[in-house]
């Protein structure tokens, strides 16, 4: 997986969303997956690689940071490779790991930020049940500086897509 770490790291698209730092080297992109590996022992995050179906080489990453158990909540995060894009195979693994977060952690409450330049993920929030709330204005540094942030939540009881 730390391939792909590196590969996410130089996409632009990836870069501009998200802030996975420029020039990560496999050593770095080991060191970010142990880090990984103690907040999910820690209770504090859960990080999944995304795959399509039937494949063994990961096209995006999907999570819970900041959970907080005591308090119900956490926010997701996630990115995809020009592979995994355009296939709805985001959506599809934030719906499960929203169940997931719900039903197995027992969160009360999910939350999904996003540029409001990004109106891909703003699509993605909605088909997965998380309701737009309203503008975080300034909220995020990307690269070409601050952005104003969508903050879309979903609370348990909302209904799940297709159900």
């Amino acid at each position: 997986d730390e391939g792909v770490l590196v590969e996410a790291a130089a996409d632009e698209a990836v870069q501009r969303w998200n802030r996975p730092g420029r020039g990560v080297t496999e050593a770095d992109a080991a060191a970010r997956i142990e880090r990984w590996r103690k907040r999910w022992r820690s209770e504090e995050a859960a990080i999944w690689a995304v795959l399509r179906a039937g494949e063994e080489r990961p096209v995006g990453l999907i999570g819970w940071g900041d959970i907080d158990l005591a308090g119900g909540s956490a926010e997701v995060l996630y990115w995809l490779l020009p592979a995994g894009r355009g296939s709805g195979l985001v959506g599809a693994a934030l719906v499960a790991v929203s169940r997931w977060a719900v039903d197995e952690l027992g969160l009360q409450r999910l939350r999904l930020t996003h540029s409001v330049e990004n109106p891909a993920s703003c699509r993605i929030a909605e088909r997965a049940g998380f309701v737009l709330e309203g503008t975080m204005r300034g909220a995020l540094l990307h690269e070409d500086g601050w952005h104003d942030e969508h903050l879309h939540a979903r609370v348990r009881g909302d209904a799940w897509p297709g159900d």
